[in-house]
């Protein structure tokens, strides 16, 4: 039985995307970044996959011969994130970014909005998760309000301490905002942020954190997939990120070392079809709170997991790591930046020291593993290198 294992380490850039000034993102690169904050930096398991073979890589030194293929992959889509990413990886083309709320949420969207929970809202603006709590906490706190805030990404975010808003209820406001924010309030996701007061008093959000996305508005490798009787098998976010569409069975994670171990146990397991694993650590823990260190060090601690990854793979596994986006922690603000991402493919049949270039979309990703498990169908866009990267 054939199996692809895609594993995302969330916004692990590797620098600008020519049209990152666009975006803002001129001469980001979240990999540097990381390189240029810890010495020695060291990953050696990424390292030995070619990762510092890949073109325009810096920071991370060079191997005569990498373990499996290697590629830099740029973005095809508009925008630059999470949901964009992922569903590009999964063949969809996303012509038109989600829209955004730079200013807050109409005031005419917030008033029936406070009016569908039945109580009023605190904040309304574009700010980082965690700056948010220690400034609205207290009168969150006090008055049992909920804090509404977004990013430069298409996020309505709810907060709320689940000693004052219980978890249900909270997932309950971000369900009523999900029917809501369509037409003309459109919205990529909604995002519930439970938070507690930790045994030093400061405010610390939980792994309760549940994301409400739209459906793709096409069939993606996880469709097609399964369609054909193969599973598809999620671990983190990947669920929340497409709706559940595609998806046989899923899992949540409460780290990125927890979603190692949840792809560990999949892997284990005899079934032909797709493993689909989210690290989002790298992204909400490290990139947006701008702590290149932090960042840095969980980057080792996923490579030092890397052998246990491979003992794993069965005779006909593939297994690709890739990103959705970047997030450079040098960067201005606490956003995503626009960036292309690195491409790893190892397997028993995988070619040593393959270069793949520069690849025009993610959704290459798509389109090979389509082929490598033996599916006619295709998704709208990518174009497959499994030819390429096989042994001859």
């Amino acid at each position: 039985m054939k199996r692809a294992i895609i594993i995302v380490l969330d916004s692990l850039g590797i620098g600008a995307l020519p049209d990152a000034a666009q975006y803002g993102d001129e001469g980001s690169n979240t990999l540097r970044s990381l390189a240029g904050a810890r010495e020695p930096f060291q990953i050696p398991n990424l390292v030995d996959m070619g990762l510092g073979n890949i073109a325009g890589v810096e920071g991370v030194k060079t191997i005569p011969v990498s373990a499996g293929a290697f590629g830099r992959l740029r973005e095809a889509s508009k925008g630059k994130d999470t949901i964009t990413g992922h569903w590009e990886i999964a063949g969809i083309l996303t012509e038109e970014p989600f829209q955004t709320y730079p200013d807050g949420f109409p005031e005419a969207f917030i008033e029936k909005y406070e009016a569908a929970i039945g109580c009023a809202v605190l904040g309304n603006y574009a700010a980082s998760g965690t700056e948010i709590l220690d400034t609205l906490g207290s009168e969150h706190e006090k008055t049992g309000r909920p804090i509404v805030y977004t990013s430069a990404d298409s996020v309505f975010q709810i907060a709320a301490n689940t000693a004052v808003i219980p978890l249900e209820r909270l997932y309950e406001m971000c369900e009523i905002a999900r029917e809501m924010l369509v037409g003309p309030w459109s919205c990529g996701r909604v995002i519930a942020r439970p938070y507690i007061i930790d045994e030093s008093g400061k405010r610390t959000r939980t792994s309760d954190r549940k994301d409400y996305a739209v459906s793709p508005p096409e069939a993606t490798l996880l469709d097609l997939i399964s369609r054909n009787g193969q599973e598809v098998y999620a671990v983190g976010k990947i669920s929340d990120i497409f709706n559940g569409s595609g998806i046989t069975r899923s899992v949540h994670t409460e780290s990125n070392q927890d979603g190692v171990d949840k792809t560990l146990v999949a892997m284990k397991e005899a079934f032909g079809g797709l493993i689909f694993t989210n690290l989002v650590d790298f992204d909400s823990k490290f990139g947006h709170r701008r702590n290149a260190e932090g960042y840095a060090v969980a980057l080792e601690e996923f490579d030092a997991r890397v052998p246990e990854i491979l003992a794993a793979m069965q005779p006909e596994d593939l297994l690709m790591l890739c990103a959705d986006h970047g997030n450079d922690p040098h960067h201005t603000g606490w956003d995503h930046t626009r960036e292309a991402v690195p491409l790893l493919i190892l397997g028993a049949g995988v070619a040593p020291g393959k270069d793949l270039g520069t690849r025009n979309s993610f959704a290459d990703i798509a389109a090979t593993i389509l082929d490598y498990l033996g599916i006619d169908e295709k998704t709208p866009i990518g174009t497959s290198f499994i030819k390429e990267i096989l042994k001859q």
